[in-house]
């Protein structure tokens, strides 16, 4: 990197491997690796760095594909610092980093109802506000209250519903916003009965999808009318395979790293599947799996 970055005191570490910080468990490596102490410090990173510096920001990597050649400029990865989790009443406010799964355990125990979807949606609270994250009939925007994110320039911003502006799997928050923390609103029911419908959720899913394989989660988003994953059997993709990626014979719509599968392999067989779809359906899935970086040997 040309220009030096700014002082923080959180860490950067240079030429930082992402595999081992992604589901697929395949991926290059980040030029810098950045893991802010605070929110301030986050801000002042931002109001700091160098004009023009890439800026690219993972979470826990569930819903993510590192290309092969890695990721240029600086990527964020906000440490647990960010990650708690508080209850005051029927609201539960929550960092970007904690774990969706802890986010519902803390209502469930707490006897607040509204969260149990999120038991089953891998990742983090700043990927779900990012995605409006969601299953089973649920979304982020059914328990959404506040958002705090930092902008590109460092400025913070409180963002209501309207300024999420969510939609199916989406917000239309700019790209180069930051949450660091969110509010969330549910309803009161017995403990013991939020989490039984927490755990009949989880064993739904146990039993339906590729539960401990390495896999970035759903990979195409549902169509209008249509599931992607009906649309994927159809088109004769169950268990089809490049290299050692391959969509899985548990549930079609979740692309799976048998071992060592590149990140090259993973995005090729998904691209394979997207125009097996179109040749059978006519219709054009859209990736949900972020993709991200460059291709091995560009630069």
């Amino acid at each position: 990197m040309s220009a030096p970055l700014p002082q923080v005191r959180g860490t950067y570490q240079f030429g930082a491997a992402l595999k081992d910080l992604v589901w697929f468990r395949a991926g290059g490596v980040a030029e810098v690796l950045f893991r802010p102490a605070d929110a301030d410090d986050l801000a002042a990173f931002f109001a700091g760095k160098p004009a023009g510096v890439p800026i690219t920001i993972i979470g826990v990597g569930s819903n993510l594909l590192v290309r092969d050649g890695g990721i240029p400029g600086v990527v964020i990865r906000l440490p647990a610092a960010f990650g708690k989790v508080e209850v005051d009443g029927l609201r539960v406010r929550a960092g970007a980093a904690a774990l969706d799964s802890a986010v519902a355990r803390k209502a469930a125990d707490a006897g607040i109802a509204g969260f149990e979807f999120l038991r089953g949606v891998p990742g983090t609270i700043g990927g779900a506000l990012r995605m409006n994250a969601g299953c089973y009939g649920s979304e982020v925007k059914d328990i959404f209250v506040e958002a705090t994110a930092i902008d590109g320039q460092g400025k913070k911003h409180v963002l209501s519903a309207a300024d999420m502006g969510f939609v199916y799997r989406k917000s239309g928050v700019p790209k180069d916003f930051v949450f660091v923390e969110a509010v969330f609103e549910g309803h009161g029911d017995e403990p013991a009965a939020v989490r039984t419908r927490m755990e009949e959720l989880l064993a739904r899913r146990e039993i339906t999808q590729p539960i401990g394989a390495k896999t970035g989660g759903s990979t195409f988003k549902n169509p209008p009318g249509a599931h992607a994953w009906k649309l994927i059997e159809d088109a004769g993709c169950r268990g089809l395979k490049i290299g050692d990626a391959m969509v899985s014979d548990v549930h079609c719509n979740f692309l799976i790293n048998l071992g060592n599968a590149t990140a090259a392999e993973i995005e090729a067989l998904g691209e394979e599947v997207r125009r097996r779809v179109k040749e059978t359906s006519g219709i054009d899935l859209e990736w949900e799996i972020k993709r991200v970086g460059v291709a091995g040997g560009e630069s």
